[in-house]
């Protein structure tokens, strides 16, 4: 029975960006189904984070003792660029304050589950990618509401202990429970690991469609910009980050991981923190990021890995 799931399962992720544009535009094109899908966002982000902490082991956090200049260079690239280039993009654009602040806070979110992922598929370093999305992960409670803070708080007033204890409840719980559930129950999380990523898809696929159901009526007036502006912010956080990584060092295969970690958030949790903390139109940036880094990311990944390959050719010849 495992077997047949953990095949439909992988037909479904070889498909997985399709069916999170086809959800996006559905939304916005019928949301009224889709609208009540917003109050289980929080639930699905968890159901994530509990997922990365069944693939996740104490092991995994080895090289902050091992490789602590790596790890560190992808901490501190992570929150030194995405929330400073999100908030350059809103002034240079001239985003309406309501996305300039959902756009920030997207800045401002861990990496996502997918950057280990596409790290692997790049042929980079998944070992450095895992361990810089944990550590990320970990520490976002107490990084992420004050720099959004920081940045944001001229804009609206920011309720840093209220975003702090949502990024607990929504973030580290799950991932704790996770480790702790693949710690003492490992022979069981290894017979539903095969189908353990249909939960991030259907997770990603609620929080996006119910993202856009919910900004249908207002999407069209500010698409054009909130478009242009995540994409930006997308592709600057994955080159800058890869730049950033080579020029403190770092080999081309160290640099593809911090690229990823730097360049996909995490714009379900940066959704579901719009939903609870700010203006409806906030988590347009999120909902869009969601969809636009499952395509750039694929794409990246696989100019990265065409790269590795011709030179690994060449060292053949």
């Amino acid at each position: 029975m495992l077997e047949k799931m953990g095949k439909f399962v992988k037909f479904m992720m070889k498909y997985f960006t399709l069916w999170i544009v086809l959800g996006a535009v559905a939304a916005y094109v019928y949301p009224e189904p889709f609208k009540p899908l917003s109050a289980y966002v929080s639930y699905c982000i968890m159901a994530v984070m509990l997922s990365m902490g069944l693939s996740t082991s104490v092991n995994d956090f080895k090289l902050v003792l091992t490789r602590p200049k790596d790890v560190f260079w992808g901490i501190v690239l992570r929150y030194m660029i995405m929330p400073f280039v999100a908030l350059a993009l809103t002034k240079i654009l001239g985003l309406p304050e309501v996305l300039a602040v959902g756009m920030i806070l997207v800045g401002c979110c861990p990496s996502g589950v997918a950057s280990n992922v596409m790290t692997y598929l790049a042929k980079g370093d998944t070992a450095l990618s895992v361990t810089v999305s944990s550590v990320n992960t970990v520490i976002a409670p107490f990084v992420t509401p004050f720099i959004f803070a920081f940045l944001a708080g001229a804009m609206i007033e920011v309720n840093t202990q209220a975003i702090l204890l949502d990024i607990l409840k929504i973030v580290l719980i799950p991932v704790a429970l996770g480790i702790l559930i693949r710690k003492y129950a490992s022979d069981f999380v290894d017979k539903i690991q095969p189908i353990v990523p249909i939960v991030s898809l259907i997770a990603i696929f609620v929080t996006t469609s119910s993202g856009f159901s919910l900004s249908a009526s207002s999407f069209a007036d500010v698409a054009w910009i909130a478009f242009v502006a995540v994409v930006l912010h997308n592709l600057i956080g994955l080159f800058t980050g890869f730049l950033a990584a080579r020029a403190v060092g770092m080999p081309e295969f160290k640099a593809k991981a911090i690229s990823f970690e730097i360049g996909m958030e995490n714009g379900g949790l940066a959704m579901a923190l719009a939903i609870a903390h700010l203006a409806p139109l906030a988590f347009i940036p999120a909902a869009i990021f969601n969809l636009v880094h499952n395509i750039t990311g694929p794409m990246v990944a696989s100019f990265f890995r065409a790269r590795a390959e011709k030179a690994e050719q060449a060292k053949i010849k």
